[in-house]
C-alpha cells in the first residue's frame, strides 16, 4: 500500500519542525492547490513531475495574477515538502530545488511607537477579570516579544519568577529563555492571583495555561488577537492590531535603544540573523533625535 506522504510531512511539520497549526495549513493549502492543478492537466501523480511541470504550474500562477510574494511562498512549500520526499528517498530529485523566486519587496514590520505603547496600556486599566488578564497580555507580549502562538501555549510551569524569566518551547522545536520585566512580572500577579483564578473557579476548569478566556478556558492565537483589538477600541488609537505588532515593537525598541542585533535575535527566537536585520530600520523620530545630537549643524 502506497504511503500517504503529504499526511507524513504535515505530521514532520508538527512534532518535529514546531510549526503551529496555522502554518500548517498555509503549506497544505499550498501543497492541494498543486495536487488540483497536476489532476486537471491529467495526471495526477505528485511523485512522477519533472521541471517542465513546475514550469507549467508556474505559468499558471502567473496567469492568475498572483503577486510576487504570493508566487515565492507557493513554490517554497512545494519545494519544502519535495525536499522531505527526497529525503525519505521516496523521489530521486527535488523538481522545485532550481526555482527561486525573489520577492518584490520586502515591507518593514509595523509598530508601535512609545506614546502609542502608553496609550495602549492606558486603555486597559481595571480590575475586572478580562480587564487584568488584557493588561497582563499586553505586558507579556509587548515586554518579551514572545509569538501569539508562544503566548496562547504559555503555561504555569514555563515562568520562573525567582529569576524573571519566561521558558519558551517556540517554533522549530527551539528553546529559549525571554527575561519579562517588574510591569510585566506585577500584571501577571494580580491577573494570576485575582482574574484566572475568578474565572477558573467559576467555571470549574482545571488547566495550567496562563492566559485563559471568558469562560476560563485556555486562550487561543485568534482569541489574543481579538481581545487586543477590543484594547484598541478602548484606546485613542485608531488603527487594528495583531499580536506580532507587539513582537515587532519589541524588536524595534530594544534596537533603537541600543540593544545589540544578536541579543535581539536570541530574544526573538530567530535561527538566523537576516531575520532579525529588518528591525534595524529606525524610526523618524529616532533619526532626528540622533541627527540633532551629533551633526555639528543640527
Amino acid at each position: 500500500m502506497t504511503k500517504d506522504w503529504p499526511s507524513e510531512y504535515y505530521r514532520y511539520l508538527l512534532i518535529e519542525r514546531g510549526y503551529s497549526d496555522k502554518t500548517k495549513e498555509a503549506y497544505e493549502e499550498d501543497i492541494n492547490n498543486f495536487f488540483v492543478f497536476l489532476k486537471n492537466s491529467g495526471d495526477a501523480n505528485y511523485l512522477k513531475i519533472d521541471h517542465r511541470d513546475v514550469r507549467v504550474y508556474l505559468s499558471e500562477l502567473s496567469e492568475k495574477n498572483y503577486s510576487r510574494n504570493t508566487v515565492s511562498r507557493k513554490i517554497a512549500s512545494l519545494r519544502s515538502f519535495y525536499h522531505f520526499l527526497l529525503r525519505h528517498e521516496v523521489i530521486e530529485e527535488n523538481p522545485f530545488s532550481y526555482i527561486h523566486l525573489k520577492k518584490k519587496n520586502v515591507k518593514l514590520p509595523r509598530f508601535f511607537y512609545e506614546k502609542e505603547i502608553e496609550a495602549l496600556f492606558d486603555s486597559v486599566q481595571g480590575s475586572k477579570p478580562l480587564q487584568q488578564r488584557d493588561r497582563a497580555l499586553l505586558e507579556v507580549l509587548y515586554g518579551s516579544g514572545l509569538r501569539v502562538s508562544e503566548c496562547a501555549l504559555l503555561t504555569l510551569k514555563q515562568i520562573d519568577w525567582e529569576n524573571s524569566v519566561l521558558f519558551i518551547h517556540g517554533k522549530g522545536n527551539k528553546d529559549r529563555y525571554v527575561p519579562f520585566g517588574a510591569y510585566a512580572q506585577e500584571a501577571l500577579e494580580v491577573y494570576l492571583s485575582e482574574g484566572r483564578s475568578f474565572l477558573m473557579e467559576k467555571y470549574h476548569k482545571e488547566h495550567a495555561f496562563v492566559f485563559v478566556n471568558r469562560l476560563g478556558d485556555g486562550i487561543t492565537s485568534t482569541g489574543i488577537e481579538y481581545a487586543l483589538n477590543q484594547v484598541i477600541k478602548k484606546s485613542s488609537l485608531d488603527s487594528q492590531i495583531h499580536p506580532h505588532m507587539l513582537r515587532h515593537t519589541f524588536a524595534t525598541h530594544l534596537l533603537n535603544n541600543g540593544a545589540d542585533m544578536r541579543t535581539v535575535q536570541e530574544l526573538l527566537g530567530h535561527a538566523n540573523l537576516s531575520t532579525t536585520q529588518i528591525y534595524t530600520h529606525v524610526t523618524k523620530e529616532n533619526l532626528q533625535k540622533n541627527y540633532r545630537q551629533f551633526h555639528p549643524r543640527a
